[in-house]
């Protein structure tokens, strides 16, 4: 039974390694996020349809918007490399995951700040203030 054992398990060689596309990527990759909606398993869905990740080579590389559900997603995406593994017929495949947090912009407290908060968003505030000689 060992020998049967030893001679079905194939070394990392042997594995198929075809070659494919980022559509047939992002194709399994909304699949299995389908999926595990379907399942019940929502959080792990929402961090893959985050963000489109993009190919290089055979690594898959997905950007998330903080270091917690960068934890999360690596502690559960064996799953989804095996199954990205299986259908993309190529055991190559990998996944690196990057924390790209934006920085927020800070409170505006002061009067001033504020105005300038504003005027960032909308530019004739600037104008409004230099035509009737307003103060801030």
């Amino acid at each position: 039974m060992e020998a049967n054992q030893k001679a079905s398990v194939k070394h990392h060689d042997e594995l198929p390694k075809e070659p494919f596309t980022e559509t047939d990527m992002l194709l399994h990759w909304t699949n299995f996020a389908e999926k595990l909606k379907y399942k019940g398993q929502h959080i792990m869905a929402t961090y893959m349809l985050m963000d489109d990740p993009t190919l290089e080579g055979t690594t898959i590389k997905l950007h998330l918007p903080n270091q917690g559900s960068k934890v999360d997603f690596d502690n559960n995406k064996n799953d989804l490399l095996g199954y990205l593994r299986g259908h993309l017929h190529n055991h190559d495949v990998a996944i690196e995951v990057f924390v790209n947090e934006v920085v927020e912009s800070k409170y505006a407290f002061t009067p001033l700040e504020k105005f300038d908060k504003l005027k960032a968003i909308n530019p004739a505030l600037d104008l409004l203030k230099k035509t009737f000689d307003l103060d801030v």
